[in-house]
């Protein structure tokens, strides 16, 4: 088994001078940084169309694309934007401002617009995306009406509008003009996107993609397929996700997400599912799947309680779901985020699959863990954290001095040396595991003021870090390389 060596880094978090990281030329960049110095895997978070919080965990779609990720460079070299259209960001900010950014990006995604329906030999390409993508249709629609609902839950949209996806009285034709928008803003995304994961294959690179295990409310995926959640008669939900009380909380995470009718998607073969995982292959080499527990038992709260206390465990589709999924798709690439409180069933089912689970280098150490044994299995990728914990420098920093003292102690005796920042990448590259990923704030060796996300909060400054120092990054990246090789990664 090759062992190889990744990096974690959001599309949202590479420099950018409009505010946000996108497919532009910096991608291209940053691929090329990745393949000079032995790195074969790229890590992204889900980039689909954001909503609740900004979080890529409560997105508006599970397969369509997040306009706000285009590249304003590339239109150009598209003839669908003059360099004279291009407009950087003024007052520039060290952080991502989603508003503001959205606000900026669309006033040239609309001129984009304009000149694309004058440009007749994109038109053709447009029709045959519009063709192979069935889902692109409701899409468009579902957007459309959030945004003459001033982006509203869809669930408090006049009826008229709640009710075309079921009976498609309403008249759309004075959108018509707004449905084509939303529509060229997927063909823009997934051409540009494409282009660059094409890019980075041919130099030997794979990306890994993350989707969530459930959807939104406030997303097509609910409103169109009502059919397969546990929902009330108005379209709310019955019953919403999260996990239990533990150590990290007396009340649990409630997540608010609705919970899956299992029994109504086992009817027709887990459609909602083969589809989601279909299109995702499109856009990935390799899926993680966060919070995999759930396949074998998910926490189930009625959607009355204000808190993750009153739930209960239920068996989750397992087994049934895997051998339907894989006769559908059977080339799906899945890695399976195994990580929290496991019952030994989970990981009979990653196993009995031969899935790819995964080890985070903070839990090693920490007492309070009980799933720290880096090297047990190869068949896993190993962290020095994702993009849920603190960084390996903030975690390190805020642990007691006797674990501090322990943990260089046990570091020394494991041969790894060079200073903190260094012995963490050592640590994680000499692992057994047959991936090791680095986020790009850990090979930086930035604090916690650089952590993309704290679970449980919502807002600013969750999803917002982007990496300013280009100079600092090109010697890590470097350095990175180098221990690559030593621990024979390439």
């Amino acid at each position: 088994m090759q062992r190889k060596a990744g990096v974690l880094m959001a599309i949202s978090s590479l420099p950018s001078v409009y505010g946000i990281g996108d497919f532009g030329p910096r991608a291209y960049q940053f691929v090329d940084e990745l393949v000079q110095n032995h790195v074969r895997i790229w890590q992204i978070l889900p980039f689909n169309r954001l909503g609740f919080g900004n979080s890529p965990y409560q997105p508006h779609s599970s397969i369509a694309g997040d306009e706000i990720f285009i590249s304003p460079d590339l239109l150009v070299n598209e003839k669908l934007l003059t360099p004279d259209d291009l407009h950087p960001k003024k007052n520039h900010s060290t952080s991502v401002e989603y508003d503001e950014t959205r606000q900026h990006k669309n006033t040239m995604l609309i001129q984009a617009f304009h000149h694309f329906q004058k440009l007749k030999e994109l038109q053709s390409e447009f029709h045959d995306f519009e063709r192979q993508n069935s889902w692109l249709e409701h899409y468009a629609v579902f957007m459309t009406f959030k945004k003459i609902n001033n982006m509203r839950l869809w669930l408090e949209w006049p009826e008229e509008h709640k009710a075309w996806i079921k009976d498609k009285k309403y008249d759309l034709t004075p959108y018509k003009n707004d449905i084509l928008y939303q529509k060229f803003l997927q063909f823009i995304f997934f051409k540009q996107w494409h282009a660059l994961k094409t890019y980075a294959n041919n130099k030997g690179l794979q990306i890994m993609g993350d989707i969530p295990f459930y959807v939104g409310i406030d997303s097509i995926d609910v409103w169109e397929n009502q059919q397969y959640f546990l929902l009330n008669p108005d379209g709310s939900p019955s019953f919403i996700a999260g996990v239990p009380p533990d150590y990290f909380s007396t009340t649990g995470q409630r997540w608010g997400n609705p919970i899956y009718d299992w029994n109504k998607m086992q009817e027709n073969n887990y459609q909602f599912w083969g589809e989601r995982l279909a299109a995702n292959m499109k856009a990935f080499d390799i899926i993680r799947i966060d919070h995999f527990r759930a396949f074998d038992t998910y926490w189930k709260i009625p959607s009355s309680c204000e808190t993750a206390i009153d739930g209960e465990w239920i068996e989750g589709p397992s087994y049934y779901f895997f051998k339907s999924i894989y006769e559908q798709l059977p080339s799906l690439n899945i890695v399976a985020e195994d990580l929290g409180e496991m019952r030994p069933e989970v990981y009979y089912l990653r196993d009995y699959f031969n899935l790819t689970g995964m080890k985070i280098i903070q839990f090693t150490f920490d007492p309070e863990e009980n799933n720290n044994n880096f090297n047990d299995r190869e068949n896993m990728m190993i962290y020095t954290g994702t993009h849920d914990n603190q960084t390996i420098r903030g975690w390190y920093e805020s642990q007691p001095k006797e674990i501090q003292i322990s943990t260089e102690n046990y570091l020394n005796e494991q041969g790894i040396h060079g200073d903190m920042k260094e012995k963490w990448l050592r640590f994680a590259l000499s692992s057994i595991a047959k991936w090791a990923i680095i986020p790009t704030q850990d090979i930086l060796g930035l604090d916690d003021s650089a952590r993309m996300n704290e679970p449980g909060t919502i807002g600013a400054p969750n999803w917002q870090w982007q990496m300013q120092d280009e100079q600092k990054w090109k010697e890590a990246i470097t350095t990175l390389g180098s221990f690559i090789i030593e621990y024979h990664r390439d």
